[in-house]
C-alpha cells in the first residue's frame, strides 16, 4: 500500500459577493459564510466583522497548530479555551489617516488541561510561534502578539 503524501505547496481559492456596503457573503471550498458590520455602522450584525474575522482566524490556527504540535509531541490536552485582547487603531478604517500598524497589540490567553511537564508545554509554545501561519504573518506587520499560557493538571474522569 502507497502513503499518500500531501502537497507542500497548495493554492485555493475564494470567492466573496459584496451582499451590500457592509456585508460580504464569502464561499470557500462548499463552505458559506459572513462577514458583515454592526447594526450601529449600517451592516445587519450577520457575521463578525473583516477585522474580527482576522482575529478570529488567528485563535482558530492557535487551536488547530497547537494540537498539532501537541499530537506530534504526545502531549495530550484535555482543554483548550484561547482569549483574544486587541488593540485596534481604527483610524484607518474611519479614512481619517493612514495607519501602518491598525492592531498595535494582541494578547491571547490561552488556558489549557493537560498532564504535559513543564517542559513540554515550553517545547508546545515555541513551536506554535515556528509554525503558526497566521501568527507569523500577524508579527511580521509589526503587531506585538503575546501569548499568556495558563496551565492546569488535567482531571480525571
Amino acid at each position: 500500500m502507497r502513503a499518500i503524501r500531501e502537497k507542500l505547496i497548495v493554492k485555493w481559492r475564494m470567492e466573496g459577493e459584496a451582499a451590500s456596503h457592509a456585508r460580504t457573503d464569502i464561499r470557500i471550498r462548499n463552505v458559506g459564510t459572513i462577514i458583515d458590520e454592526p447594526l450601529e455602522r449600517g451592516g445587519t450584525n450577520m457575521g463578525p466583522t473583516p477585522t474580527e474575522t482576522l482575529v478570529a482566524a488567528l485563535v482558530g490556527c492557535t487551536n488547530v497548530i497547537s494540537h498539532k504540535i501537541a499530537h506530534k509531541n504526545g502531549i495530550e490536552l484535555k482543554r483548550m479555551h484561547i482569549g483574544a485582547e486587541v488593540e485596534f487603531d481604527r483610524r484607518g478604517v474611519t479614512l481619517a489617516e493612514d495607519v501602518a500598524v491598525p492592531f498595535p497589540t494582541i494578547t491571547l490567553h490561552i488556558d489549557v488541561s493537560t498532564d504535559a511537564s513543564a517542559e513540554q508545554m515550553t517545547k508546545l509554545q515555541t513551536e506554535l510561534a515556528m509554525f503558526c501561519p497566521l501568527a507569523k504573518v500577524i508579527r511580521a506587520s509589526g503587531t506585538v502578539l503575546t501569548e499568556h499560557w495558563t496551565v492546569s493538571p488535567a482531571t480525571k474522569g
